[in-house]
């Protein structure tokens, strides 16, 4: 059984001071998923994170997702590159100090888009590491644009990307909320693309720094993936709470946040 899992930028970085990592948060989460991975011997995984405090902050500065142009904008391309990866090498020691059979793969080595959009990556290596027990990591990146230079793609770009050719029975976003909340702040237990125009108004973007659309292009994004992988479902919830990131990989139907499915 092959799952995606993300770990949110709002969870592992604290999104209100740049460059700051919650370290208890990252380990606890590292051990859960090893966890799963020992408890369930059926279970792949891909595991991806977002750039949270690191990437974003930077992104915005340089107004990178808008697309790259001069001296100052390619150095600003570089730079955002580096702290997504600074930010991914945490993750990277954490997983493997957990058990974890981590791999990490660079988003930025090989993606290349168009207009802002994901137009091709190697998924290869991804294949291979998968059928060798392995977990493959992506994370929140830069991406060359055949258009306009540079952008950025966010971790549901890549599993977007991915999860046609993969086919993983779920994609679980683990962040700092509950779910999908109402206007009562309350989760809402299912959105599907026939419920969606009625909670739209209520999908805002971020409330911290985030260039790649907030919850709003979240739920948009993964309800159209929704659509192209027959069978998936994408689950929305927090991993703040002790044990439910473990729980949710080791379940064969998840029953906690938002659940988004055709």
């Amino acid at each position: 059984m092959l799952k995606f899992l993300k770990l949110g930028g709002s969870l592992i970085t604290d999104k209100a001071n740049a460059q700051t990592i919650r370290p208890d948060l990252i380990q606890r989460t590292a051990r859960e998923i090893a966890e799963a991975l020992d408890e369930r011997a059926d279970l792949s995984l891909v595991i991806g994170h977002g750039s949270g405090s690191f990437g974003h902050t930077m992104a915005k500065q340089y107004g990178t997702q808008n697309g790259v142009r001069g001296h100052d904008g390619w150095r600003g391309f570089a730079r955002v590159a580096t702290v997504a990866a600074k930010l991914n090498q945490i993750i990277l020691e954490s997983l493997d100090e957990a058990g974890v059979p981590v791999f990490r793969i660079q988003p930025s080595a090989s993606a290349v888009s168009s207009y802002g959009r994901l137009e091709s990556m190697s998924v290869r290596p991804i294949e291979v590491a998968l059928r060798e027990g392995l977990a493959p990591l992506v994370y929140g990146d830069v991406s060359i644009d055949e258009q306009q230079g540079g952008t950025i793609i966010s971790t549901e770009a890549l599993f977007a990307y991915l999860a046609p050719v993969l086919k993983p029975h779920q994609i679980l976003l683990a962040g700092d909320y509950d779910g999908v909340l109402d206007s009562d702040g309350k989760v809402i237990p299912l959105i599907t693309p026939k419920s969606l125009p009625e909670i739209d108004q209520m999908l805002g973007g971020s409330a911290w720094t985030d260039v790649t659309g907030g919850m709003a292009g979240k739920v948009r994004a993964m309800l159209d993936l929704c659509g192209q992988t027959q069978g998936m479902s994408v689950h929305i919830f927090s991993g703040h709470e002790p044990g439910q990131i473990r729980q949710s990989l080791v379940a064969e139907y998840v029953d906690i946040g938002t659940k988004l499915s055709i």
